[in-house]
Order: C-alpha cells, then sequence, then structure tokens
C-alpha cells in the first residue's frame, strides 16, 4: 500500500504546474507505474538522490523502496523549468537532476525536505512559448482538431509546428493528442459520473475497444486494471482531484453539453 495526497501548486505556479504531491509507502517495496502526462516531473524522495521524470510515450515502472517518501512536482504539457536540452533528448528517461541543474538539484531537494510550500517557492521559472502553449490549448480533449489545421491557424508549416512541439513539449503533436485524451478520460473516471461506454465517446474515443488499445499502448493495463478493478470510476482509493479537476475546467471551456457539474 502507499499513501498519496495532491495539492493545487501555489497561484504564482498555476500556469505551468499541473499539480504537486507527497506520497510515501509502507512495510514493502512498492512499484510505480509513471504514465504518460504530456509534461515532466520532478521526484524528490527524501534522504535520496532528486530525479527528473522526461515526457512519456509509455509507461515507465520503478521500485520504491518501503517507508520513502517521495515528494513530487507534475508540469503542464509545453511549461518545463530552464533545462540545459531540449526536452527531446529526455523522453522516456529518468535523469539524475543533479545532472541537470548541478547544486541547484541539492537546494531544492533540501526545501522538498522541508515543505511542498517552500519546495514550490525555490523552483526555478522559466517563460512558456506561446505558439506551443495555443497548440496545447487546441489539443486538449474534447476538441477533434487536424494538426495541419492546427499548424495553419498558428500561422507555422506542420513541420514547424512538430519541431516547436518537440523542443518545448518532447514530443509531436499528434502523440501529445493522444496522451492529453487519454488523461481526459483519466479525468472523468476520477469525477465517477460516466458509464464505461460513456466515458469512452466522451473523452473521444470511437468506442470501448479504442480506449482499451490506446490504454494497454500508454499504461501497459487494460482500463479495468488500472483503475482498481472498475472501469467506470477511479477505485485505488486516492484522490487525484487535485489534478483532474483543473484538467476538466480547461478542457470543457468549449462549453460542450453533459459536462460534469464538478468541472465548471
Amino acid at each position: 500500500m502507499t499513501e498519496y495526497v495532491e495539492r493545487l501548486p501555489v497561484p504564482e505556479l498555476a500556469d505551468v504546474v499541473r499539480t504537486v504531491w507527497t506520497q510515501r509507502t509502507g512495510a514493502t517495496p512498492y512499484v510505480q507505474r509513471h504514465l504518460p502526462t504530456g509534461g515532466i516531473e520532478l521526484h524528490f524522495p527524501l534522504g535520496g538522490r532528486p530525479r527528473l521524470l522526461g515526457p512519456l510515450t509509455a509507461p515507465l515502472l520503478e521500485v520504491l523502496p518501503a517507508r520513502t517518501t517521495l515528494v513530487g512536482v507534475r508540469y503542464r504539457p509545453g511549461a518545463a523549468p530552464p533545462l540545459p536540452v531540449p526536452l527531446d533528448e529526455l523522453v522516456d528517461r529518468h535523469v539524475d537532476l543533479a545532472d541537470l541543474w548541478g547544486t541547484r538539484a541539492g537546494t531544492l531537494a533540501a526545501a522538498a525536505a522541508g515543505s511542498l510550500a517552500a519546495l514550490q517557492d525555490q523552483l526555478p521559472r522559466s517563460g512558456v512559448d506561446p505558439l506551443v502553449n495555443a497548440a496545447v490549448e487546441a489539443l486538449m480533449p474534447w476538441r477533434p482538431v487536424d494538426i495541419d489545421s492546427l499548424a495553419g491557424r498558428l500561422a507555422l508549416s506542420p513541420s514547424q509546428l512538430r519541431r516547436r512541439c518537440r523542443h518545448a513539449v518532447g514530443v509531436a503533436p499528434k502523440v501529445l493528442q493522444r496522451t492529453l485524451r487519454f488523461q481526459g478520460f483519466l479525468a472523468l473516471a476520477q469525477a465517477g459520473l460516466r458509464s464505461a461506454a460513456g466515458l469512452a465517446a466522451d473523452a473521444g474515443y470511437a468506442d470501448q475497444a479504442h480506449l482499451n488499445r490506446e490504454c494497454l499502448r500508454l499504461t501497459g493495463l487494460t482500463p479495468r486494471g488500472l483503475l482498481g478493478g472498475r472501469v467506470e470510476e477511479c477505485a485505488c482509493g486516492h484522490d487525484h482531484s487535485a489534478s483532474a479537476l483543473p484538467f476538466l475546467r480547461d478542457s470543457f471551456k468549449n462549453g460542450r453539453d453533459g459536462v460534469p457539474s464538478l468541472a465548471r
């Protein structure tokens, strides 16, 4: 068993950070299944070496030792802190933060050991590419968009959009679109207000079989296996609302009928 508590970021970080959290493992090691989110994560195991989890295109398994406390920061897609390398060089990698930031990694680890507030106060700030940010918004679920058409709306060629997206997000726009669609499914599952078929349809999948294929691709599990035995809601026992509800608000800005009231 593991204890997992999410929090919204401080207001000053809300445009770049999706959520912050603390995780504690029990008396036995815990297999952590990291999933693609579209963004990067910073992991600070107390007493251990801090690491950066790059953008994922598939699940990454990690064994957390027994009685480990880990503090984490999950960034929004395209909103990574300043890094010495483009994000496409960090895809599907778990990198020692000291290799990227030197002594600053130790400063952040010390802040994480103090409190989430102290860590957030110490996080390096970075600007967001406005074109990439617009692309990310357009690629959110429930907004079907063709990548070539999106590039035209942003006054970019498709190759320019792919290049800027790979540099700032780590993956091509189409890969990000699939990841965000799956994150939308997880957000709806956390809300627990839809049938299994309804979840698949509302998240933008052709049918449940389509959802099953994408879930296996992105997580290595079926939706039922991932969500703790149910498909229509998350039964893992952890509250992910700090991550899910802002995602729902962002995704449903178009005012689509049938939006869960708690997402408004």
